[in-house]
């Protein structure tokens, strides 16, 4: 038996830093991997498949520059064996360098192979055993597949497997209209694809207000991406040269079908059920507010522990549990602000709540919007579609949350964020002065709205 003070099941984007805090310390740790360190970020996720979306954002750009006064000869062809290897060798730069900075590190013991509890403070991994008082999970999260019908007899694709692809497809059918479906369909459709998006649901990015989920849906046909909604009854046959979709007598010939309807928990091999540890209905691993399970000395961080499904909440549950367990501090989950990016172009930026949830929260809200086209970088680059929207609470004048759809709306909300986490008022904030021209100078003005 090896004895750690600490061990990590897991390499996404929690466990190797925490790993690499404690052994700082002078900790002896062991950090087990079942197949590529990074974890979804770095190999089927933010890399990879934000590579690809500048790539199709070139494409786009190129074919609009006559608009802009810039002529270019020919048609605007994408290599897409060109633009796969450019998003393989971003991967690969940054899953090696994890390994290398590892590697080199005093006190840290890399260790591939699929891990199982044997005890509460006991891990198999290929044949033998390692114990310590400490155990951490960050094993992350994997694509789901409907029970739909035919489905088993299609060659379906993943967000993941989608990633070999190096040849364009002819149509492509992107079942699930949430937030990685959608960035998929612009990109392919960009490449040049035609696309389809079907989603069972009434919206597609349900999650948000109906407003922005409406303006994302006519972002997406602005660009000739076919939206269906209300999609109740979903089944797949083999047909002609490639596979038939059909929606209720809609019938849907695609080439290639991505199959973008969630994420579940990689928790079902892991034996928690030896250690004790309880997940939720979903298997999501159950933690408090400082990221500890019900079982003592075994803590859940990332995607598995269903408080965040995003590489930055990821990284702040490292922050989090290093802060109270190295560093004498009292961290807590429920203190972060809840935001995140949907990367279509243009993209949106969450911040807090959605106007829905602060109207069901009980308070008396004020909300304010702007469109796009009132910002002066949006008109000089042609790029108005979107919109601002600020919620606050009447009574406190508390920033409750933001949304901005929009031109660089993922870098322009941090400055809401910062406020935010800091308690600024809205009426305070409201009078800063920002840099002209800027997506972010019209701020001030959307906060003005609230009254």
């Amino acid at each position: 038996m090896r004895r750690f003070d600490a061990i990590f099941i897991g390499a996404g984007q929690a466990g190797p830093f925490l790993a690499a805090r404690m052994a700082e310390r002078g900790m002896k740790v062991a950090l087990i991997e079942r197949k590529f360190l990074g974890g979804t970020c770095v190999n089927a996720g933010c890399m990879p498949t934000k590579t690809l979306v500048a790539s199709a954002r070139a494409a786009y750009v190129s074919r609009r520059g006559g608009e802009l006064g810039v002529k270019i000869a020919g048609d605007v062809a994408v290599d897409m064996q060109v633009v796969r290897r450019r998003a393989h060798e971003i991967t690969m730069d940054a899953r090696n360098g994890l390994a290398d900075w590892l590697g080199n590190m005093d006190g840290v013991a890399t260790i591939y192979g699929h891990a199982r509890f044997e005890a509460a403070d006991r891990v198999g991994v290929n044949g033998e055993i390692l114990t310590a008082p400490r155990i951490f999970l960050n094993v992350g999260a994997r694509p789901v597949i409907p029970d739909l019908p035919g489905i088993e007899d299609i060659d379906y694709l993943t967000s993941t497997s989608i990633l070999d692809l190096d040849t364009l497809p002819r149509h492509l059918a992107v079942i699930g209209g949430s937030y990685i479906g959608l960035e998929f369909a612009q990109m392919y459709r960009r490449f040049g694809s035609e696309v389809t998006v079907v989603e069972r649901g009434a919206h597609i990015a349900s999650r948000e207000d109906v407003d922005i989920s409406e303006a994302i849906q006519e972002i997406l046909e602005a660009e000739d991406i076919d939206v269906r909604t209300g999609a109740a009854r979903i089944a797949f046959a083999r047909g002609g040269d490639g596979i038939r979709i059909s929606l209720c007598g809609a019938d849907i010939d695609a080439s290639h079908v991505l199959v973008a309807t969630g994420r579940k928990p990689n928790t079902d091999e892991l034996g928690l059920d030896v250690a004790g540890v309880a997940v939720n209905p979903r298997g999501y691993i159950v933690v408090d507010d400082k990221l500890a399970t019900n079982v003592p000395g075994i803590w859940a961080l990332g995607d598995c522990n269903g408080r965040g499904a995003f590489t930055h909440t990821s990284y702040n549950d490292f922050e989090i549990v290093a802060a109270n367990l190295l560093d004498g501090e009292d961290r807590k989950v429920s203190s972060r602000i809840p935001a995140y990016a949907l990367y279509i172009d243009p993209p949106l930026g969450r911040a807090g709540m959605t106007e829905r949830q602060a109207a069901s929260s009980g308070r008396r809200i004020l909300v304010s919007r702007r469109p796009m086209a009132r910002v002066g970088r949006a008109k000089e680059r042609d790029e108005t579609k979107g919109f601002m929207k600020m919620i606050a609470d009447a009574d406190t004048k508390e920033i409750l949350g933001a949304a901005i759809l929009g031109i660089e709306g993922d870098e322009a909300i941090h400055g809401v964020i910062d406020a935010m986490s800091a308690g600024t008022r809205y009426t305070d904030l409201q009078w800063s002065v920002p840099i002209h021209p800027t997506v972010s100078e019209l701020i001030p003005t959307l906060l003005r709205g609230l009254g």
